[in-house]
């Protein structure tokens, strides 16, 4: 099948399991004619709701690619009512760097929605995902989690809509992942972010976090293995006798990223956080301090929290710039 962006020999409208590639056109200096090869599977059987599930859209966060190899490998198609379409490693160059950002062009993809299909290879990636898969769908998984930057909480993100109904859906979707929290995320109000897309596309929409420190958690693989699973169950793609109602139920807590979760700094250095992941602490607390290595004549810098709530992401390494983003607070929803 043919696309604006690239071709792929999978057929959507087909019964059975389909492995194969997007092969995204790339013409790079020791190799005229080449692509890039981004894993695509689809699994179907009859009529019902369209799943799109998408991991590696950053490079350096691993828990949702291998979750999804694992759907791919072992799901049977005979269990499967609908469809769904699996894309376990969408920004393949920044998987095979290990990376947040392309090594090709330097672009974040999921700051990169809808994309443009005549842009760069990452910008032709986010139109595909944006301008192919989307229409064909009914909802739409992004697995992240913290990358190399951060550690977060592992939870289950609700992108906003101004759609009440579809916000009451995300919400009851992100209460079926089943995750320890769920965190109503807007990226500092920035909407070219995939779930974003996904949002203004009408689709139900779930994102995670899933750990993070650029290293595999295995709590946060059972995490997210087990969210997988009753999400599928929730949409009615896969009947799942596993699948485990929410924590809390009607009652679950939901959390919030407003516009003062962020504890940013304005000096270079190292930050010593005084607060695990998980903590409750209150604006005016100090959240931490950034040392100065190179001159020890010179006292830390003291960083304060802006908001109450739960500590949600450390900053991961300790070394930082002017503009990083040391800690994160999660404040309850009104």
């Amino acid at each position: 099948m043919g696309s604006k962006v690239g071709d792929t020999d999978i057929d959507f409208n087909i019964d059975g399991k389909q492995t194969g590639f997007l092969r995204l056109p790339y013409s790079e200096h020791d190799d005229a004619w080449g692509v890039i090869p981004v894993p695509l599977a689809v699994i179907r059987n009859g009529d019902g709701p369209t799943v799109i599930l998408q991991g590696g859209n950053h490079g350096d966060e691993y828990e949702g690619p291998i979750v999804l190899g694992e759907i791919i490998r072992d799901l049977d198609p005979a269990s499967v009512n609908g469809r769904l379409i699996i894309v376990p490693a969408l920004n393949l160059p920044a998987v095979q760097a290990g990376s947040r950002v392309s090594p090709i062009d330097g672009l974040n993809l999921n700051r990169t929605f809808p994309g443009d299909p005549s842009g760069s290879p990452t910008q032709q990636l986010s139109s595909w995902v944006n301008d192919e898969l989307f229409p064909m769908a009914d909802a739409f998984v992004d697995l992240h989690s913290g990358g190399s930057s951060l550690s977060i909480v592992p939870s289950a993100i609700v992108e906003p809509s101004d759609d009440p109904a579809l916000t009451a859906r995300n919400h009851e979707a992100v209460a079926a992942f089943n995750a320890p929290m769920s965190v109503v995320i807007s990226n500092r109000g920035d909407t070219r972010t995939s779930t974003a897309s996904a949002v203004r596309a009408g689709l139900v929409t779930v994102g995670t976090e899933m750990a993070g420190a650029g290293t595999v958690s295995p709590e946060a693989v059972k995490l997210c293995r087990r969210g997988v699973n009753n999400l599928l169950h929730h949409f009615g793609v896969f009947k799942s006798a596993d699948a485990s109602p929410p924590v809390m139920g009607t009652e679950q807590v939901f959390h919030e990223l407003g516009r003062n979760a962020h504890v940013l700094t304005e000096d270079a250095g190292v930050f010593e956080s005084f607060h695990a992941l998980g903590s409750r602490v209150r604006a005016g607390e100090a959240a931490g301090r950034v040392h100065s290595l190179s001159d020890p004549r010179k006292p830390p810098v003291e960083l304060t929290f802006w908001a109450d709530g739960v500590v949600y992401g450390l900053r991961h390494p300790g070394r930082v710039r002017p503009g990083n983003c040391c800690a994160v607070v999660a404040s309850p929803c009104e």
